[in-house]
């Protein structure tokens, strides 16, 4: 069945009453809209955040390299609450220009290193603290392929089925088939590769894994979207396998919670300022 005809105007105009419950947070330009600095914390990392799927690819991380006794990985983790239009205030604006979370700022260094992107996130702290990342050429270029394997995936995900399907102010079937068919062939990706391996890229669990986690894991184990029957998520047990395994985690467990607003009580913590804040 076809959607209602749409014939596009020859110029593009911004309507902000038709966007949905994401108008407040979609807007066709940059910079900031008003004057607002940014809290800074005690610890080595200044994280600025909220718990979505992106924004929890950094917490696990953090979590996980203080698991393994990095101590210098201690970190202060801001809430960012997107939906008020924090992300588009000043001090924001000037750690990460595209105005999306996560962003990062390291300041144990000379002048604070800014770093925005979770996937670059992920990679400068695996470089930082020498930990899930591979040494070896061809096994750190398998890393790195499914990094950004992920990295590019996310906006069919999220930006598309997962705006469509749930989120948007009307359903309509074609750009739903469209989207519900290429996540489906990703998680076939997925699937077909875990077949032989407890990981992504073999026996190691690195940043690809916490990347992609973040995102499929929570698609097929936690029914992000509330898609699970939808999409036959059982059916892609090696992914369920293999997000299951991670979530089991406690690094992952915790990272979790971090900037989480939203679920049960007990697992929301809006900002995370010492490691005792999760216990």
């Amino acid at each position: 069945m076809a959607d209602s005809a749409y014939s596009p105007p020859k110029v593009w105009k911004w309507d902000t009453e038709g966007a949905g419950q994401w108008a407040s947070i979609n807007r066709p330009i940059s910079g900031a809209t008003h004057e607002k600095e940014l809290p800074v914390g005690k610890h080595p990392h200044q994280l600025y955040s909220l718990a979505t799927p992106n924004g929890v690819k950094v917490t696990i991380m953090f979590e996980e390299l203080l698991a393994m006794g990095k101590k210098d990985a201690e970190y202060d983790a801001w809430l960012i609450r997107i939906m008020e239009g924090d992300q588009f205030g000043s001090g924001f604006v000037s750690v990460n220009p595209n105005s999306k979370i996560p962003a990062m700022l390291d300041v144990s260094t000379a002048t604070p290193t800014r770093v925005f992107e979770s996937g670059a996130i992920l990679f400068y702290l695996a470089e930082k603290f020498d930990a899930f990342l591979p040494t070896k050429p061809s096994a750190r270029a398998e890393c790195m392929s499914w990094l950004f394997w992920q990295m590019g995936s996310a906006p069919y995900l999220g930006g598309g089925f997962g705006h469509f399907y749930k989120y948007a102010p009307e359903k309509f079937e074609y750009p739903i088939d469209r989207f519900t068919m290429e996540i489906k062939r990703q998680l076939d990706v997925l699937d077909k590769n875990l077949a032989d391996r407890q990981f992504l890229c073999g026996d190691d669990y690195n940043i690809a894994d916490i990347a992609t986690y973040a995102w499929y894991g929570n698609l097929v184990i936690n029914n992000q979207y509330e898609a699970e029957e939808f999409i036959e998520a059982a059916s892609y047990k090696n992914v369920v396998r293999w997000a299951t395994e991670i979530q089991a985690r406690p690094a992952v467990q915790r990272g979790r919670r971090v900037n989480k607003v939203m679920g049960p009580e007990e697992l929301q913590l809006p900002e995370r300022h010492d490691a005792s804040d999760l216990d």
